[in-house]
């Protein structure tokens, strides 16, 4: 039986592939530093329940014995695993070069991309693919909700069919390793680099596709992809558009909108998710699926947890978790809690120094663009400041806020000092949702909010 290890085992990008692996037959390994530190126990668990062998992050574990060793994004030369592994000569890859290996073994792939929304879509595609029997393979960076009581981690389907959907990373360039049968791209905006780079991520992502591209109507950079291949557009309202949805309207528990004259219902909110919905749609409909049989399926979709996940609601308060890290994203949540009634309480938490300087001042414009006089805005301190980030802070966002008109915003630098000013402050019919990434404790800090609340 070959060996394999992973290092970062407890990434939602590198989980899926370990959980694939150990199904395919290969006795797998992995590491991670949080899991040595004690923390996020429950996934630990969940992978150790489905064959993954832990060891610890400290190079012990990787043996002559093993072939290749596979590594998070994350991780660089000075990581203790990758060190050992160069030192006995085994090959170091990246989980991207494993993903583009599995995904080539698939005649229908498809590979979903975009600064936002990406996620949400390839678990729509994958849950239309499932509920209509086409037993697709789904590799996803997020867990989803109809799935959750699944055998190990729910960010995975794994079928011996044709179909395979994955979420194709531009963060680091490598979304440019896929050569899709349908390329998905929902849109173009500011996010871990810059626009110029992230173009040509995507323009190359482009030119790699074989059967069709569907692109986002609505996202000006989106649109205009080229490709040799079939292209296949998508709008929320613009007739222009070759699927296009109109009469979008919130409802109470959910959004609803209108495909041909036909109505339909999800149980999610916010106009992006419509869009989300119709990119899944239309890349089905290239595979010969009916879209409104698509459409119908997407009715029972649950979604994909913190990506704008409701936690649960106490004394009349509701709690949100959102992996929502950069403007649009942000923007994007704001505006469908706004289509709801009742007090906005926002907590947005960047997650690097980066994010916070490149960000900041997009960030600011469309908090102060989007909330309500009354509504609230915190900012904790940046997730992954050290102490040579002299001079950058969350304050400095919070400031630039202001400046943009909104003045009830606040910089509380610590989870506890949000905590304490929710429990002060919340009152019936609020809404509170806690927005960042990289930082997992974030979706527990939502739940044990809701339990103080």
């Amino acid at each position: 039986m070959t060996k394999i290890a992973f290092c970062g085992a407890a990434g939602n990008g590198i989980s899926p592939l370990e959980q694939i692996m150990i199904k395919k037959g290969y006795e797998v390994y992995g590491s991670d530093r949080s899991f040595d530190e004690g923390l996020n126990q429950d996934r630990l668990e969940a992978l150790s329940s489905v064959g993954l062998k832990i060891i610890p992050q400290n190079g012990s574990g990787i043996t002559p014995d093993i072939s290749c060793v596979y590594a998070s994004a994350a991780l660089d030369e000075t990581n203790p695993d990758i060190k050992a592994a160069r030192q006995q000569n085994i090959p170091v890859k990246s989980r991207s070069d494993l993903l583009s290996e599995l995904f080539s073994e698939y005649s229908k792939g498809i590979a979903v991309g975009g600064t936002a929304g990406k996620t949400t879509t390839t678990a729509m595609i994958g849950y239309i693919l499932d509920t209509l029997g086409y037993r697709p393979t789904m590799i996803n960076g997020g867990m989803l909700c109809n799935y959750k009581d699944n055998p190990g981690l729910a960010n995975y389907l794994y079928n011996d069919s044709e179909y395979c959907v994955i979420e194709a990373d531009e963060s680091d360039g490598s979304i440019r390793k896929y050569h899709p049968f349908i390329g998905v791209v929902n849109n173009i905006s500011h996010d871990h680099t810059s626009i110029e780079k992230l173009v040509e991520y995507f323009t190359s992502f482009a030119s790699h596709i074989t059967g069709a591209l569907v692109v986002n109507h609505d996202c000006p950079r989106a649109s205009q992809l080229q490709t040799s291949a079939r292209k296949i557009t998508y709008s929320v309202g613009n007739p222009q558009a070759d699927i296009y949805a109109t009469d979008v309207h919130a409802t109470e528990n959910g959004i609803c909108y209108a495909l041909d004259g036909q109505t339909y219902n999800l149980n999610l909110i916010g106009k992006f998710n419509v869009s989300n919905a119709l990119a899944a749609i239309s890349a089905c409909t290239i595979l010969g699926i009916d879209k409104f049989a698509a459409a119908h399926a997407l009715e029972s979709f649950s979604g994909v947890k913190v990506r704008l996940e409701k936690i649960g609601t106490s004394k009349g308060v509701t709690v949100y978790n959102d992996f929502a890290h950069n403007p649009s994203k942000i923007e994007a949540s704001l505006l469908a809690l706004k289509d709801h009634p009742g007090r906005i309480i926002a907590m947005y938490q960047p997650h690097t120094p980066f994010s916070a300087v490149n960000t900041g001042d997009e960030v600011a414009a469309a908090v102060a663009k989007v909330l309500s006089p009354n509504d609230i805005m915190i900012m904790q301190e940046i997730y992954e400041l050290t102490p040579q980030d002299v001079g950058i802070s969350s304050a400095n966002i919070i400031n630039r806020i202001k400046e943009n008109g909104h003045n009830n915003a606040l910089f509380l630098p610590h989870k506890e000092d949000t905590r304490n000013f929710v429990i002060q402050n919340a009152k019936k019919g609020d809404r509170i949702v806690i927005m960042g990434a990289h930082d997992n404790s974030l979706a527990d800090f939502s739940r044990e909010l809701l339990k103080a609340i």
